[in-house]
């Protein structure tokens, strides 16, 4: 399926928000994920299912000095 990660067209096998995030190493804290111009929280990435032509925004926030 077809979607857009951060404005780049990618082709994905992911069913879910959870699955693509996991597929790319991306769980953890500082993960934020806006699907379709829309927040997700966290606890309903795994309910959400990915369709073709969706867009997702994932921000990994780090820390450093």
């Amino acid at each position: 399926m077809q979607i857009t990660v951060n404005g780049t067209s990618e082709t994905i096998d992911a069913c879910t928000i959870a699955e693509f995030l996991a597929e790319k190493g991306l769980i953890g804290d500082g993960v934020v994920v806006e699907y379709n111009y829309q927040i997700v929280k966290r606890e309903k990435w795994p309910i959400v299912r990915l369709q073709e032509s969706d867009n997702l925004e994932v921000l990994s926030f780090v820390g450093g000095g």
